[in-house]
């Protein structure tokens, strides 16, 4: 081991550190962050953990602290600006100063918050949000569902122990006419870096059973502009528009509108509000329902009595144009009585004279049909007994003439000749059944048969 080597200490080395970031970072910066975790303690002080991220991951991380007196200040003015106080998950403009201590490390003192930035942030946001969902024709999608005459099953997507859930209930629940509404429960983030994805998470869990439920709702308490900014997610936006049940929404505030509220089916500033909306549905079709019986006594009994009253006046109508029409008709009936009368004796005399006529007519025809029949009758049979006889010899020598003819081609006649027939194996010889040298062959003549070999074989055809 080297004697000659230099050694420091722990708390020398990180005096050093701390005395040249001291010299080398005396100045204050404004630094964009999204404050991940607050850790506010009960001394007052806080130090909050500060992330940087991009496509959802953390690109950057550092602790921060700000001492108390600064804490009240910032908090007081952030709550009269944003309506809010300072909260986890949200984007922030600080003004700090770099520190380092020996003990906890290197660290941003926070020593002032910009509010406005904040707010700025949040238009931006729901600006870009806006553009694309119009651009991509989904912001009136949700809204051109049909929604239901009676909406009786509700999904709810909430916290289990949001205030805006308990007022909603409390509103269906307690309603005057004891109307009963199905409801389900579906609970999520509402607010924060999570909450865009854990509803949709939940409407992806309604889809699946969609057909169970009529319409959903968001709801939750009231909150600042800030703690909204989940609203204005794109992906959740989409998400509602694109969903097949109306969406609606009551998310408690009064100031500018959220994308989300602009693309549900309905928005209402709270939940009661909402809840009041449901319930109005059930009493405008109540209403017309209960009405109703008295209604149609009146319209019925003002229908019968003008229904009597045509009806006699039809029945007068009718019983007068009967009259005049049975008197009408009578006349005419008898009219025309007369005229086919005295039409149809005139048409028998006429028949009568005309079927005479065609009976002497038919008699004449008959004869001179019977006389061209026997002439043609004796014609032929004169000329059958002239050339029946030519016809039959003829005929008998043309029979004799075959008869010669297929003696003449008789196997035998032809062997008469000196012609012979070979044979090869029982068949005649030919193309199909050519002899070799050596085969024996059969030899047929007129008187005898004969077997001989083959010794030369000469193709003719060549």
């Amino acid at each position: 081991m080297s004697e000659d080597r230099n050694i420091f200490s722990l708390k020398q080395v990180v005096s050093s550190i701390r005395k040249t970031i001291e010299d080398r970072y005396q100045s204050t910066y404004w630094v964009k962050a999204e404050m991940h975790k607050l850790n506010l303690y009960p001394s007052g002080h806080a130090f909050p953990e500060l992330v940087q991220k991009e496509d959802g991951k953390i690109v950057a991380q550092i602790n921060g602290s700000i001492w108390k007196h600064n804490f009240q200040r910032i908090n007081q003015r952030f709550i009269e600006i944003v309506k809010e106080p300072l909260k986890e998950g949200t984007t922030l403009l600080l003004n700090v100063k770099i520190t380092y201590n020996e003990t906890f490390g290197m660290s941003l003192q926070i020593l002032d918050v910009d509010p406005s930035y904040s707010l700025g942030e949040l238009q931006r946001e729901r600006q870009e949000t806006l553009l694309r969902l119009k651009k991509e024709g989904l912001l009136n999608l949700n809204q051109q569902l049909d929604f239901p005459l009676l909406p009786q099953r509700v999904a709810i997507i909430s916290a289990d122990t949001s205030k805006g859930l308990s007022d909603f209930m409390k509103v269906l629940n307690n309603n005057k006419d004891g109307f009963a509404f199905f409801t389900m429960l579906f609970s999520a983030y509402l607010q924060g870096d999570v909450a865009s994805s854990s509803i949709i998470e939940q409407l992806n869990r309604i889809q699946k059973v969609k057909h169970h439920f009529d319409l959903v709702v968001i709801v939750r308490g009231g909150g600042g502009e800030v703690g909204l900014s989940c609203y204005n997610n794109y992906n959740l936006c989409k998400a509602i528009a694109e969903f097949d049940l109306p969406v609606l929404t009551g998310i408690g505030h009064s100031t500018n509108l959220t994308v989300a509220e602009m693309i549900a089916f309905r928005n209402a500033i709270t939940p009661t509000e909402l809840a009041e909306f449901l319930v109005q549905a059930f009493q405008e079709v109540n209403t017309p329902v209960q009405q109703a019986p008295s209604k149609i006594n009146r319209a019925t009994t003002q229908l019968l009595e003008k229904v009597t009253k045509n009806f006699y006046s039809e029945t007068k109508t009718f019983k007068s144009n009967v009259k005049h029409a049975m008197v009408f008709h009578t006349n005419l009936l008898l009219q025309t009585s007369r005229k086919l009368h005295a039409k149809t004796d005139l048409s028998i005399d006429r028949n009568r004279e005309r079927v005479h006529y065609l009976q002497k007519d038919l008699v004449h025809h008959q004869k001179r049909l019977l006389n061209d029949r026997n002439t043609y009758l004796s014609d032929a049979e004169q000329f059958l007994s002239q050339n029946s006889m030519q016809f039959i010899d003829k005929k008998t020598k043309n029979l004799e003439q075959l008869e010669r003819a297929i003696q003449l081609l008789d196997p035998k006649n032809v062997l008469k000749r000196g012609y012979s027939i070979s044979r090869l194996n029982g068949k005649t010889i030919s193309e199909s059944n050519v002899p070799k040298e050596n085969d024996e062959l059969e030899i047929e003549s007129f008187e005898y048969t004969l077997k001989t070999k083959v010794e030369v074989i000469t193709n003719n055809k060549q």
